[in-house]
């Protein structure tokens, strides 16, 4: 598999989501918390719930997290694999 990259760039973030069919999303039964946010690729995942790109940050920024994703598999097609981690 390729190389992991880690951003906590918006404009990046929200750029490889996009270019991969992503909307911000967090799972529904941990709104009291904040929320453990999700990237939804539109794969009827139950208990995600959309969010505006602008509330995703909110919580990405208050949570101090980190986007680790990458951009290619090992066969080299576009990889959706991504995670958030602590900064």
């Amino acid at each position: 598999m390729s190389d992991a990259k880690t951003t906590t760039d918006h404009k990046a973030i929200q750029k490889w989501a996009e270019d991969r069919g992503g909307k911000p999303a967090r799972v529904a039964d941990t709104r009291g918390e904040g929320g453990v946010l999700r990237i939804d690729f539109g794969r009827d995942e139950e208990g995600l719930e959309i969010l505006s790109w602008e509330d995703f940050f909110e919580i990405f920024e208050s949570d101090k997290l980190a986007f680790l994703h990458h951009d290619k598999t090992a066969d080299g097609e576009t990889s959706r694999f991504n995670k958030f981690v602590d900064r």
